[in-house]
């Protein structure tokens, strides 16, 4: 593998893993029952602060703008997928309908992200 795409691919999968730890401290923050649960509030404020170091690593070679929706798009679509899994939370058909654009978004950006050399 080239060094360029060991690269783009290292800088994707930190991406990957931020988005999870945003994504799970995100639940941990429902389940923190407003930070009046210990644990949760915990693990909610350590998912934050791995997001944001792993997120601030990908910036250091990828633009901010591609990222950021990469980051936000991703991270809305699962947050809403698993709290529907988690907590039950509905959503009417046309939000499902806004969830899958923004994903179909997401692979756009994807696809078109510019490369570093």
């Amino acid at each position: 593998m080239p060094k360029r795409d060991a690269t783009m691919f290292r800088h994707g999968l930190l991406l990957v893993v931020a988005i999870a730890c945003e994504t799970v401290a995100t639940l941990l923050l429902k389940r923190s029952d407003g930070m009046s649960r210990l644990w949760p509030s915990v693990g909610m404020l350590v998912g934050y602060v791995a997001a944001l170091f792993l997120l601030s690593l990908v910036l250091k070679s990828l633009p901010v703008g591609p990222v950021y929706a990469v980051w936000s798009g991703l991270g809305t679509a699962l947050t809403a997928l698993l709290g529907y899994i988690a907590f039950g939370d509905r959503l009417p058909p046309g939000a499902w309908v806004g969830v899958a654009l923004v994903c179909a978004g997401v692979v756009f950006l994807s696809v078109y992200l510019p490369r570093t050399d």
